[in-house]
């Protein structure tokens, strides 16, 4: 009765909290933002941040999905002081913005103004998805401003895709230049239809999986914000998805060595920061071999593979990744991070522009452990703007 319940419930039930973790807006430009997350009311516990990166096509709140559900939410809590970039939504006029406009300009942007509050002078950055790949490209041209890099699902080659989508973009009738043409900026809808040839039965999977669990709260809550997150899609700026298309998915050009970012060559092995890359067994988006391949081009010495069961999603949301992913990037970071400090008193030097109380999120569920720490970090800078 309670399933049949819920599910007569779905057509009235309230759109789930997604995004409630309190964050301030640190940096703002042309349509994309820099999220701080307002620290634990002790303060941060290590000096080096973390900049989360999000997938280009995707809402950023897929890190910070539910409160008690979110990874960002519980580095918080952890200790870390967090920031996240808000892409936002591109309009016509972005049309023309080139993968080096995103990749090296705003993505540099985002991670410089974060280190300029570690004494170090650089951030502990983390790419998931095509974020991810963004975070890769990046560091392999500008390691003076990044202190690790830490990949979830990233593809770096694209080699292994397999299936109806791989049939038809890599068809000579795929013909992107046309599609930009014709649209500007490609349309989430024909990215989502795209997708969707990857599991074709997806929609029936869902549904059956609805059907089977609905009688758990919890589970619908979870169902319904991913839900929210899955059909609030993004646009692809037109020039940078033709180079997206042209050269890393059909060229495979990154793990060639034959990239560029604003002229300048990307080599993999000029990576030497500790570096984590995170693969998932069932992932039908990101193939785990596509995302593993980078562990043997990159030089450093300080680097490890680490292969989870789960799908691509799973990655930031499942409680899998809670109990078990989370609390390993969280120490990831502890561990190599040299300026780590004893926690601050609530009214210490890490709140940022008066900051609330982070609204209980060192008791969310699976909340990673409070990392010990060594030697004070300087004030955080003050915030500008409250985020929504």
């Amino acid at each position: 009765m309670k399933r049949l319940l819920n599910l007569a419930s779905l057509l009235t039930r309230p759109k789930s909290p997604v995004g409630m973790t309190p964050a301030d807006v640190v940096h703002r430009e042309n349509k994309w933002r820099l999220l701080r997350y307002r620290p634990r009311p002790e303060g941060v516990a290590y000096a080096t941040p973390v900049v989360l990166v999000p997938s280009l096509i995707n809402r950023h709140y897929v890190m910070d999905l539910l409160p008690g559900k979110s990874m960002a939410q519980d580095l918080v809590a952890a200790g870390h002081d967090v920031y996240c970039i808000d892409w936002g939504t591109p309009g016509d006029e972005d049309r023309f913005l080139t993968f080096d406009d995103i990749c090296d300009r705003y993505l540099g942007r985002a991670i410089r103004h974060a280190a300029r509050t570690s004494p170090r002078g650089k951030a502990h950055v983390l790419g998931y998805c095509l974020g991810g790949t963004l975070a890769t490209i990046h560091a392999a041209v500008h390691q003076d401003t990044v202190a690790s890099l830490l990949l979830l699902a990233a593809p770096v080659s694209f080699t292994e895709e397999e299936g109806l989508l791989e049939a038809w973009t890599r068809s000579p009738q795929f013909k992107v230049g046309d599609i930009v043409k014709a649209y500007g900026n490609v349309p989430w809808q024909l990215m989502q239809g795209a997708f969707h040839l990857l599991r074709p039965t997806l929609n029936l999977a869902k549904a059956t999986t609805l059907i089977d669990r609905a009688a758990s709260d919890e589970f619908l809550d979870g169902f319904l914000a991913l839900e929210t997150w899955g059909n609030d899609n993004v646009s692809f700026p037109g020039a940078c998805y033709e180079r997206y298309i042209e050269e890393l998915y059909r060229g495979d050009a990154l793990a060639r060595g034959t990239f560029s970012l604003s002229g300048a060559p990307v080599r993999l092995e000029n990576i030497s920061c500790p570096t984590m890359c995170v693969v998932f067994e069932h992932d039908n988006i990101v193939p785990a071999k596509n995302a593993a391949v980078l562990v043997d081009k990159i030089s450093s010495r300080d680097k490890e593979l680490v292969s989870l069961p789960g799908g691509h999603v799973g990655a930031v949301v499942s409680r899998a990744a809670q109990r078990k992913l989370w609390p390993r990037m969280s120490e990831f970071w502890a561990k190599r991070d040299a300026d780590a400090r004893p926690a601050a008193k609530a009214n210490g030097a890490a709140k940022t522009n008066g900051a609330a109380k982070t609204n209980g999120a060192a008791k969310a569920n699976g909340a990673v452990k409070r990392a010990r720490a060594k030697p004070a970090a300087p004030r955080a800078p003050k915030a500008t703007a409250k985020a929504r």
